[in-house]
């Protein structure tokens, strides 16, 4: 039988905080630590929380058919059904106990950019099935943005960077940024069998903003090469995120940086949370940074394209679409 698994306590950052460089600090002691942090006070009411918690339910509660209609496309945008994505194919015996909804930038079909991958236009439900929906949920999604970019400006600071070294264009000036609703059905896991509610993980971008209800169920490990593996739980909090660090930046601060594995472990409620990831523009060259390389530190990785990484790491974890004939309606 497997021990119980501890909580772990991470460091609180208040964008609200006048006293920038004691969020700094938090900040640098987290992503060193564990790649995880709480941020409150980040100017999102609790009441539109709410609402947005609230709008996501009443999608998942619709009929699986009316679902589909609006399942992903090529861009990864619109509904993803229970077991889709497996994000740890050594170690699950099929895919994550998760139905999702990816919402990104939103690129009118005519323009050019729509050509490019993770750009285009939204699916989104219809008025009459869901209304006020999309007006929800994209103005949470330019709320996020707006956290997104505060939070990024304390870790250009840990990483003794210009504190504007993310808002350039080729940056989060034109970011590729997506929501992701997700529901996780009232379904116990068990590690030991390979069964999850989301598999071992981390994320592949530069930071990610979670938004959970009150089931417990995130767990981190803050060292993937120990074995055996130790995970701990992450508490949620109410009001806040919790933020984590993606593989991107990891990257980028070669390695000095942590993007931690995570994985969803269920205990039998449903559970609902709404994830934010925050990568940089498509042509963005994601190459060590400046402050981060040394004699004695070379840098670990080649220098990529961001729009290159993140496609192979969605094509890497996601069913084939050609799997669902028939599916839209």
């Amino acid at each position: 039988m497997e021990s119980p698994i501890s909580r772990t306590d991470l460091n609180c950052i208040s964008l609200a905080d006048p006293d920038i460089q004691k969020s700094v600090e938090l900040l640098k002691q987290a992503c060193l630590d564990s790649g995880f942090f709480y941020v409150v006070d980040h100017g999102i009411s609790q009441e539109f929380m709410d609402e947005v918690f609230a709008q996501s339910k009443k999608f998942f509660d619709l009929p699986h058919s009316e679902k589909m209609k609006l399942l992903r496309d090529e861009k990864n945008r619109g509904y993803t059904p229970m077991l889709d994505e497996i994000l740890d194919p050594e170690n699950q015996v099929n895919g994550d106990y998760k139905e999702g909804y990816y919402i990104g930038v939103e690129v009118p079909a005519d323009s050019p950019d729509a050509n490019r991958p993770f750009y285009g236009p939204n699916q989104w439900p219809s008025e009459e099935v869901l209304p006020k929906w999309r007006e929800v949920m994209e103005q949470y999604h330019r709320e996020a943005l707006r956290v997104a970019k505060l939070v990024a400006r304390i870790i250009a600071l840990a990483l003794d960077l210009d504190v504007d070294f993310f808002d350039r264009p080729e940056m989060l000036g034109e970011p590729i940024a997506t929501l992701r609703l997700l529901h996780y059905e009232g379904q116990v896991s068990n590690p030991a069998k390979g069964v999850y509610g989301a598999g071992a993980h981390s994320d592949y971008g530069l930071i990610t903003l979670l938004a959970t209800d009150d089931v417990v169920g995130l767990q981190i490990c803050k060292d993937r090469n120990a074995q055996p593996q130790v995970w701990e739980y992450v508490a949620p909090v109410k009001g806040g995120f919790i933020v984590n660090l993606g593989d991107m930046l990891e990257r980028w601060s070669n390695s000095i940086f942590r993007s931690t594995l995570h994985r969803v472990v269920l205990d039998g409620r449903q559970r609902y949370s709404i994830a934010y990831f925050v990568e940089p523009s498509h042509d963005c060259v994601v190459e060590c940074l400046p402050t981060c390389k040394s004699e004695t530190n070379p840098p670990k990785f080649p220098p990529i394209t961001c729009s290159a990484y993140l496609s192979q790491r969605y094509k890497d974890t996601h069913t084939d679409l050609s799997t669902y004939s028939g599916g839209k309606a």
